[in-house]
């Protein structure tokens, strides 16, 4: 067994998501060989890749089909996350992905699926950030089980920044934890766009592989600020089943194809997609109607992320401060996993420039 035999075995793997082979892409290192064993590292492109399990068997597969049957393979992981910026000396200079959480309307479970999939992909392994943009009806603070909590100040190159304060391994900022819940924010336009602007630059967000946005429903000031100020990889649309949060759906994913915002659409995910009581696991009620969100993404042709389900845990989780995600709820983090999983692989194809 030789360096470039192993080389020439693994060429013949490719990464499920990107199209081109495993030496092609570099994500080969640390070649080792010692009698009949062998070990070698795979790059990954996040530590949330969901196809890791199927490239270390085609690995293994592929080394004793062309290379030795008696081999001893041992299939190492680590990981780059993959990112699309060019200039990372701007803003949020030490966040390789922002992932943008929209809806067109409210009431859809927007801040849940952003609270789970921040979660979710921080559960293997990647550093994750959750900013909260809804000014007018902050909710991350309650989800994560700290309100009433006030982030400190500290001093980073000569500069007092905010440090968001970390819950479940994310680190998470919101206008919650900066008011009184008791008052009404009463802001015009631009003082709602300064706000964000200082969530941007003023908060010390460090090195993170992910930043997941919590935005505002609907379209308008906070959006354009963002989209606009800030380097945003993608967004994520969440929809219901039913017409008229379709509608809404509808026209934020027509403002992200705006020229002056151009912002890829990662893919749509349908919450409430069905009701599964407790008592009967195996059955399902759909509610809101079938499908909408699934059907609409493919008359959009934009990838169709996912169905979470209605489920009571989820919503007490939200309520209690803790998600679904840091529960013992395995059945209904399922769901959440599913989505995930789809998402990350969105986002690697789109920094890949690969058409998905």
């Amino acid at each position: 067994m030789t360096k470039e035999a192993i080389l020439q075995a693994l060429s013949n793997v490719q990464e499920p998501d990107l199209g081109k082979d495993l030496v092609t892409l570099n994500m080969i290192t640390d070649i080792s060989i010692e009698e009949n064993n062998v070990s070698f590292t795979i790059i990954l492109t996040t530590p949330a890749c969901p196809m890791k399990d199927m490239m270390k068997t085609a690995c293994v597969n592929a080394i004793h089909l062309l290379v030795n049957k008696e081999a001893n393979v041992t299939v190492n992981f680590t990981s780059n996350t993959s990112t699309n910026r060019l200039d990372t000396k701007t803003v949020l200079g030490g966040v390789k992905n922002i992932i943008a959480v929209v809806s067109g309307k409210g009431g859809v479970g927007k801040s849940t699926v952003a609270a789970n999939l921040a979660l979710s992909i921080a559960e293997s392994g990647a550093s994750v950030g959750l900013m909260d943009a809804d000014i007018y009806g902050p909710s991350q603070h309650i989800m994560f089980g700290i309100r009433g909590e006030r982030p400190m100040m500290r001093d980073v190159d000569g500069k007092g920044l905010i440090a968001p304060i970390e819950k479940y391994g994310i680190k998470v900022m919101s206008i919650g934890l900066l008011i009184d819940e008791k008052q009404a924010v009463v802001w015009r336009g631009p003082m709602v766009s300064s706000a964000i602007r200082q969530f941007v630059s003023d908060v010390d967000w460090g090195d993170l592989d992910y930043l997941i946005i919590d935005m505002p429903p609907g379209t308008g000031d906070i959006h354009l600020t963002i989209m606009q100020n800030v380097p945003v990889t993608g967004v994520i649309v969440v929809t219901t089943p039913q017409l008229v949060a379709l509608a809404d759906a509808k026209k934020g994913i027509a403002m992200f194809g705006q020229v002056q915002l151009k912002v890829p659409v990662i893919g749509m995910v349908e919450n409430m997609s069905y009701f599964t009581p407790a008592e009967l696991p195996n059955n399902r009620y759909y509610i809101f109607g079938k499908e909408g969100g699934k059907n609409m993404a493919e008359e959009f042709d934009i990838p169709f992320l996912g169905q979470i389900p209605l489920v009571q845990s989820i919503r007490e989780g939200g309520d209690i401060g803790t998600p679904i995600m840091v529960s013992d709820d395995e059945i209904s983090k399922i769901a959440f996993k599913e989505f995930t999983a789809n998402a990350i692989r969105g986002i690697a194809i789109k920094n890949a420039g690969v058409v998905g």
